[in-house]
């Protein structure tokens, strides 16, 4: 994507096409519907108790951690869905205009800090950022809005030095790196970032209202896309973070425990893996008390950046070229930043 310094946080609507034939309009096809077949399918699985297949341990165990994980982020993908069809459907455009700075350099940065005022999980974050694409807002500043809500909220900070009563220095470490992570990456798309990478984000042909509809029924159609086409994605997150925990035994992360580099890369492959909602992370990091406090920074710092439903949901709603390439950036940057902060502050 070709940057200028005329860029900006915000474009005032969408662009005029040039003049020419006029365009057949396609009815979009509805990605719900698979979604929601997916989601169908793993449902049937999960609750297939007639069968005798299911009463073995694994299988038990596989069930209830799945189960767990789904029932755990879908308040939180319930208020992010409804808040991308609240924006869509009643915010008007300006307000992101007012809002954001002119420059995308700068919009970055704050769109980070005001990831604080959203009280959800990675799953509400990624409805919202497509949404606020969708108004105009530069993809850089939605990045980083995607980034630092799950992290940086007042929820999450809570329940950081909740956890973690004898360093309260981690929540703070917690705060900075994850603002960091979030800016870099932000930055890191102004510069290399492609808009080719990202599936066209136009819901029903559209940005915002459309005269002549009801805003009610615009909101009801967008919370019903979102939810469909993101819900199936976070079950199929959910299952592959199930096997995992059911796959992996304790012992293989217990070898790296002892060394800073190999702790710090282990616990932020588990973050991955685990897909724990960032509301209940910290309790989890505390409880792996072999780590050091900088491993278990990287944990918190990744985990809600990165792990396997965060992947399938932004593969979902932005594209797989995205979601590979922007996870395994943000990766890297998160560790990076974790080390960094939890050098100076643990």
């Amino acid at each position: 994507m070709e940057q200028t310094d005329e860029l900006v946080g915000v474009t005032e609507g969408p662009a005029v096409a040039p003049a020419g034939p006029p365009e057949r309009r396609v009815r979009p096809r509805p990605p719900g519907a698979a979604a929601l077949a997916l989601a169908a399918g793993a449902a049937a699985a999960l609750l297939a108790a007639g069968t005798r297949w299911p009463d073995q341990p694994a299988v038990q165990a596989w069930h209830t951690v799945c189960l767990a994980i789904t029932v755990q982020a879908l308040p939180f993908l319930l208020l992010g869905t409804a808040l991308s069809g609240a924006i869509n459907a009643f915010v008007p455009a300006e307000l992101f205009t007012r809002v954001l700075p002119k420059r995308a350099a700068l919009a970055v940065p704050v769109a980070g800090v005001a990831g604080a005022v959203l009280p959800g999980c990675e799953c509400a974050s990624v409805p919202v950022a497509s949404s606020l694409i969708r108004r105009g807002v530069t993809p850089a500043a939605a990045f980083a809005f995607l980034l630092s809500a799950p992290a940086i909220n007042p929820v999450v900070l809570t329940a950081t030095a909740v956890a973690f009563p004898g360093n309260p220095a981690m929540a703070a470490a917690r705060l900075l790196a994850s603002l960091a992570t979030a800016a870099v990456m932000g930055w890191l798309w102004l510069w290399l970032g492609k808009e080719e990478w990202l599936r066209p984000l136009l819901r029903h042909g559209h940005t915002g209202h459309r005269h002549g509809h009801s805003r009610w029924a615009e909101f009801r159609l967008g919370f019903q896309h979102d939810f469909l086409h993101a819900g199936g994605f976070l079950v199929l997150g959910a299952m592959a973070a199930a096997t995992f925990n059911v796959a992996v035994p304790r012992t293989v992360l217990d070898a790296f425990a002892g060394t800073l580099w190999p702790a710090v890369l282990s616990l932020a492959g588990l973050a991955v893996l685990l897909a724990v909602c960032s509301e209940a992370d910290a309790f989890v990091a505390a409880s792996l008390t072999g780590f050091p406090l900088t491993a278990r920074l990287a944990f918190l710092v990744v985990g809600p950046m990165v792990d396997l439903k965060l992947i399938a949901l932004q593969a979902g709603t932005f594209g797989r070229a995205f979601a590979w390439r922007f996870s395994a950036a943000t990766t890297v940057v998160a560790v990076v930043s974790s080390v960094l902060t939890g050098g100076v502050l643990l």
